[in-house]
């Protein structure tokens, strides 16, 4: 008979893949869910600095109304809203109205906030719903289950539910039914150093109302924007740290 605290099958596939040194788990070419022993130490403190976390700030001020090419370019980058079913197509950015300090009517960008205390994480029975050493929040869709508690425990109803079986997937977004899902920040894109497909097409197309960047870097063009002027967070009173930051909310 054995004795003590039984480890969970995610906590357990963990410590073997850190105990073996490799510390990397690929979900699919390209897309990394767990940083391996060198990105971890890249993403951590290096040198005296803080860890890596990567973070954006919207300025509504520079989101018009009925502007949409944040979620344009998510569906794009992702393959999504492609199923035979709209009314379960996955928005993994969605355009929330809101009265902002101004008076008027502004429509909200919100996606996943990648929480530094991710309610989706705590509630996850198998491990599946995970944080990044650099602050990305991820779901392992060979772990996950679909029990959806982390659909429910999300304060922001960022995460989706796949419902049906999907074709034309892209591969650095693969995706499964029966499984929990969320904006990724373009975890694939920023491992390549590129930046997430909504903030490139706001830049070239919108607005240029998101910044994204390391917000641990002081010099970093996120960073620089959030020391500079006021912004706040979506729910900040439930202590989460979202790492989506507004201006003019």
């Amino acid at each position: 008979m054995t004795s003590g605290k039984q480890k969970s099958p995610g906590a357990t596939r963990r410590e073997l893949l850190q105990g073996a040194g490799l510390a990397v788990l690929m979900l699919a070419p390209g897309v990394t869910l767990t940083l391996s022993a060198a990105q971890a130490a890249e993403a951590g403190a290096k040198d005296g600095t803080k860890p890596k976390r990567w973070a954006m700030l919207i300025d509504l001020s520079k989101c018009p109304p009925g502007c949409n090419f944040c979620v344009k370019a998510c569906e794009a980058e992702n393959g999504l809203g492609n199923s035979e079913r709209p009314d379960t197509d996955a928005r993994w950015i969605r355009k929330v109205k809101r009265s902002v300090p101004s008076g008027e009517l502004a429509e909200v960008p919100v996606m996943c906030q990648h929480c530094e205390m991710p309610a989706c994480v705590d509630v996850c029975p198998t491990g599946a719903s995970f944080k990044r050493a650099d602050g990305i929040v991820l779901v392992d869709k060979h772990v996950c289950i679909g029990c959806r508690f982390c659909i429910m425990a999300c304060p922001f109803k960022a995460r989706s539910f796949v419902h049906q079986a999907l074709s034309d997937q892209k591969p650095g977004s693969p995706r499964g039914k029966g499984t929990a899902e969320a904006c990724t920040f373009c975890v694939h894109r920023l491992d390549r150093g590129e930046q997430p497909a909504c903030v490139e097409l706001c830049a070239s197309k919108g607005g240029g109302a998101m910044v994204f960047g390391d917000l641990n870097d002081p010099q970093s063009a996120v960073a620089v924007a959030v020391a500079g002027h006021a912004s706040s967070e979506i729910r900040s009173d439930l202590g989460l740290h979202p790492a989506v930051h507004y201006r003019n909310l």
